[in-house]
């Protein structure tokens, strides 16, 4: 445990830095990156980073590199061409402590219609102690304050004693392929660190992801045709297989009482119909419709398992809808691939978070059991790394007016900052 003046050394230094932190955090949110634009904001991070004197590696994500490897996740719709990683890695003149990733992703979900924001969602705004714009919570200020937590060891008068790698990743959002991708590049340490906005607590455990299409085709015909049941409505046909699919969500969440983490979980298993498209022609019967489905699953649940049910039960489903049972639909899997993961055996990086969160909060560290996913799970379950998630208090993430209580950034910030001193060592500068 951190000397108590060294730690408060560290602790001032994030609040005489907190000014900066927000003014870059505010340019982070000023930089519209949804999937597909994400390159802008790299370019901003990859300049931090190299500001820092970190040695930036700055990659475009390349499907082939990664396509074999356990947790990938087939693509969604957008290109790669701006699909950048930036990481940047400080390296100690003498190594003695325990090395650490710090990783956190800079895409951003859709906006949806901007007149139902108070302000334009990237013209990031403060009112009080919150921080209003798209990104903003999820998961910007997180990824900031990793780099503001190893400034304020620095400027304490510290050196870390072990490699750090920052990552602002790609991809979280629908695929978690970014952070694949840095695994494939051969980055690795000792413990990961995901600052993503958790209230400030640790998780424990998140769920799978599985991304699914229903393609339904219908019968084209005029719209006044329907007087003699010409035809079929590939919308109509749809939607009557969406109750099928929604009631897996409490066949599942059923099972919860055999889950040895999840049991006392109110609801962890959600299937959430996201997006829906089909039609050419107000005045044609439909001839095609999509139903885009994103589903959780329970932590050592197969995902060939469920993804079984799902086919089954579309399947089954069409059998009762005379023209789908002849012509049955198609289920097609894209972006999220992800198995669920508890945290275990990590009883030395918990021990140092539980004792950093004490020193800035004075009250003891509480845990999560979520039933989102993030990036944690590719350092356990395919490095066997501990991926430890902790982060800011964030409102309406991924809904109008997103935005994140600036008193809890800066006290996350204060808690990576004594959580790095203690887990890579310091040596005064």
């Amino acid at each position: 445990m951190l000397d108590k003046d060294i730690a408060a050394a560290i602790t001032e230094a994030v609040d005489r830095g907190f000014d900066e932190q927000i003014r870059f955090t505010q340019e982070m949110v000023r930089c519209p990156s949804v999937r597909g634009q994400e390159h802008t904001v790299q370019d901003l991070m990859a300049s931090a980073m190299a500001a820092r004197g970190l040695a930036v590696d700055h990659w475009k994500v390349e499907v082939d590199d990664i396509k074999d490897l356990p947790g990938f996740a087939p693509v969604v719709d957008a290109a790669y061409e701006n699909a950048y990683n930036v990481v940047g890695t400080y390296r100690p003149a003498t190594r003695k402590g325990r090395s650490l990733i710090f990783n956190g992703h800079i895409d951003v979900v859709p906006t949806g219609l901007w007149e139902r924001w108070t302000t334009p969602p990237f013209e990031p705004r403060i009112d009080g102690k919150w921080m209003y714009g798209r990104g903003a919570g999820d998961m910007k200020s997180g990824l900031a304050g990793t780099l503001f937590a190893f400034d304020a060891v620095r400027a304490a008068g510290f050196a870390p004693t072990a490699p750090i790698h920052f990552q602002s990743v790609v991809e979280e959002e629908c695929t978690g392929n970014g952070t694949l991708a840095c695994l494939q590049r051969g980055y690795r340490a000792d413990c990961a660190f995901v600052p993503e906005p958790l209230e400030p607590k640790l998780m424990r455990a998140e769920v799978g992801l599985i991304w699914f299409r229903v393609h339904v085709d219908g019968d084209p015909q005029h719209a006044s045709a329907g007087f003699n049941n010409a035809g079929a409505n590939a919308i109509e046909k749809a939607l009557g297989l969406w109750p099928h699919i929604k009631m897996l969500e409490d066949e599942w969440n059923a099972r919860k009482v055999d889950h040895p983490v999840y049991k006392n979980h109110p609801h962890p298993i959600r299937v959430n119909l996201g997006e829906i498209s089909g039609g050419e022609w107000t005045s044609s019967v439909p001839a095609k419709a999509v139903l885009n489905v994103r589903v959780g699953v329970l932590p050592g649940t197969r995902l060939g398992d469920i993804k079984a049910e799902i086919e089954a039960r579309v399947r089954k489903a069409a059998l009762d809808d005379p023209f789908l049972s002849n012509n049955p639909p198609r289920v097609e899997y894209h972006g999220h691939m992800a198995e669920g993961y508890v945290l275990e055996n990590a009883a030395m990086p918990e021990k140092v978070l539980a004792d950093s969160h004490m020193a800035v909060f004075d009250q003891p560290l509480e845990e999560e059991i979520t039933s989102a996913a993030t990036d944690a799970r590719f350092f356990g379950l395919y490095q066997n790394t501990p991926g430890l998630v902790y982060g800011p208090i964030c409102e309406r993430p991924h809904g109008f007016d997103e935005r994140v209580d600036l008193d809890s950034v800066r006290a996350v910030t204060k808690t990576m900052a004594l959580f790095l001193a203690e887990w890579c060592g310091i040596e005064r500068l």
